[in-house]
């Protein structure tokens, strides 16, 4: 008999161990699941509120940096409003190596974004405050239905975006309590372990905070995670700001390593970026107990009271509002002090990262789309449209380059420009292939239709630049085949073919102007007038070359080879207009009815 109670007693606990290990892994599997659902909640949320300001966000960002209050303020207000710092560090960056903002406007912009990202750590004490999941399921439904509407479907994914990110934090919330880290001894032993009043200490969450972010990717998450510590009263609250400070520090190292491949400009932007949360970190760790005290002193937590103190669980409850108002005071005093040094920081940052040697015009580089830091696809366009406005630049260059082939004598010179030529007709392939694949791989996200629209009509605009570099090559080709042969245009074939080449080129003026200072001020009746004097150009000469060779004024091959020229360029004039009618959004044939 007592051998079988003895047996039913070991079977009994052998089952509440498997239950348990059970029940430690499914609480480990919600813990994650519920931190992937707030981590997609926000990031969809984010996507469909830039989705829905569109390309205003690029003008109030242009048109309200004037001065560092003004773009400090600007940079609050946008990363507020899209609940996304990276992107509006993306958008700053866009507009530096746009030349639209300087790098001291940028960095004040860039600790605006710090401040603004701080309403993120808000909405999650929120969530922690209260029971927030009871009001996602309507949420849930109303998405639905707006999404389904397709005029609405914005609104409907930041709905979803934002539902999901409650649920997820609610979820996290209620994982935090089952998991009942307040009586779990071996977790209390290991955080008791550390001397709360020690900075050794401070210092060692400090990089467990910053390791933790660059590890996850995401400085939300890991608020979220302190944020459930501290309020079970695992964590002591100094411990959980220094994770704070920590996630400062290491959401901007995987800027910093994303901009690695980015050019000067951006990798400057992005360490100005981390500069200001590190200096931020060091003065803080000054003061950093009174500071905390008072931030604690602000929010009504008293950092006192023990567990049998009856209001414990009533101030413990303050302790995500702390971490929030601690993550906002420290940005805005961090921004207060470091404001009146922009043009320090700004020389500081240049000495740092110096600017890599000039690169040589012939070798293939793209100068605006930068490999690994854009990640908002609205905001992606504008790097877009400004390395098609660089590669229409370097086809103006390369026609330029034809016209000097024409007028050398030396051999040597002829064979190293020809090469030249040959050169840059590959690079208009290259820059063709890789401005199209960036610019597929951001149609691939949800964008609005205006933005849809601009993709298209890119895909247009780079297509017609690559026949613009054809033509340009097959101008040189029939130069050099001339070069060759040993025969020689005329006098008078060289006039034409100069009054030819500088229609053409005017016409790449016009074009290039367009691309650069947009459609707003640009008149499109000087270039479709070039492209008519072009045509007419072509049909007299066209027509004075059947009558030359008829009167043996030149043979029959220089004649061709004098045409191909001529015709070449009649071609690219019309590639001219293919990319200015892209760009302006017209038709050609009625610009040309309304000329007439």
């Amino acid at each position: 008999m007592v051998v079988k109670i003895i047996k039913k007693s070991i079977t009994c606990q052998a089952y509440n161990i498997i239950l348990d290990k059970s029940m430690s892994i499914w609480i480990f599997f919600k813990l994650i699941g519920s931190l992937a659902l707030l981590m997609y909640g926000m990031k969809t949320m984010s996507e469909s509120l830039q989705k829905m300001a569109g390309s205003q966000l690029r003008h109030v960002l242009q048109a309200m940096t004037t001065n560092r209050f003004t773009g400090m303020l600007t940079g609050s207000l946008v990363t507020a409003s899209v609940q996304s710092s990276t992107a509006t560090t993306v958008m700053t960056v866009s507009f530096v190596n746009a030349g639209l903002l300087t790098l001291a406007q940028a960095i004040s912009v860039i600790m605006g974004a710090n401040i603004g990202t701080t309403f993120t750590a808000w909405i999650m004490s929120a969530g922690f405050s209260f029971n927030i999941t009871d009001f996602v399921w309507p949420a849930f439904f109303i998405a639905i239905i707006l999404i389904y509407a397709k005029k609405r479907k914005s609104i409907g994914d930041f709905l979803f975006g934002i539902s999901f990110m409650f649920l997820g934090l609610g979820t996290l919330k209620q994982t935090g309590i089952d998991m009942n880290l307040a009586h779990n001894q071996a977790v209390l032993d290991f955080f008791q372990s550390f001397d709360p009043n020690s900075y050794i200490t401070t210092i060692v969450f400090l990089i467990i905070g910053g390791i933790m972010t660059m590890c996850v990717q995401s400085s939300a998450a890991i608020m979220a995670i302190t944020m459930i510590l501290c309020s079970s009263g695992v964590l002591p609250i100094y411990q959980g700001i220094a994770l704070v400070m920590g996630e400062n520090i290491g959401t901007t190292v995987t800027s910093n390593i994303a901009a690695l491949t980015a050019n000067t400009q951006a990798r400057r932007a992005a360490f100005a970026h981390m500069f200001f949360n590190v200096f931020g970190v060091i003065w803080i760790m000054c003061v950093f107990h009174p500071f905390v005290d008072g931030v604690c002193s602000l929010v009504g937590y008293d950092g006192t009271l023990l567990k049998s103190d009856p209001g414990f669980m009533a101030n413990a409850a303050k302790l995500s509002v702390v971490l929030a108002a601690f993550h906002t005071c420290f940005n805005v005093a961090n921004t207060s002090i470091l404001i009146w040094f922009i043009p320090q920081i700004e020389k500081f940052v240049c000495r740092v990262i110096k600017s890599k040697k000039k690169d040589e015009e012939d070798e293939f580089r793209l100068h605006f789309i930068s490999g690994g830091i854009l990640e908002t696809p609205e905001l992606s366009v504008l790097e877009a449209q400004k390395e098609i406005s660089y590669f229409a630049k370097r086809m103006q260059r390369m026609f330029g380059f034809v016209r000097e082939l024409l007028t050398l004598k030396d051999e040597e010179a002829f064979k190293k420009l020809y090469k030249r030529i040959e050169k840059y007709e590959n690079i208009s392939d290259n820059m063709e292939i890789e401005i199209a694949k960036y610019l597929d791989n951001v149609s691939d996200s949800h964008l609005s239709p205006d933005t849809k629209a601009s993709i298209r009509a890119m895909l247009r605009e780079i297509s017609e630049l690559e026949s613009i570099g054809d033509s340009c090559y097959n101008i040189g080709r029939t130069i050099n085949r001339k070069h060759k042969s040993n025969e020689h245009f005329t006098e008078k074939q060289y006039e034409n073919m100069h009054k030819m080449f500088e229609l053409v080129e005017e016409s790449l003026t016009h074009m290039n102007v367009l691309l650069k200072d947009g459609k707003e001020s640009f008149s499109t009746d000087e270039s479709f007038r070039t492209e008519n004097n072009i045509n007419s150009l072509r049909n007299e000469f066209k027509t004075q070359n059947i009558n030359d060779v008829n009167n043996h004024l030149y043979n029959y091959a220089i004649g061709t080879m004098y045409m191909d020229v001529i015709c070449e360029c009649e071609k690219l004039g019309d590639y001219v207009i293919n990319v200015v009618e892209a760009r302006v959004g017209v038709r050609m044939k009625e610009e040309e009815s309304n000329s007439l």
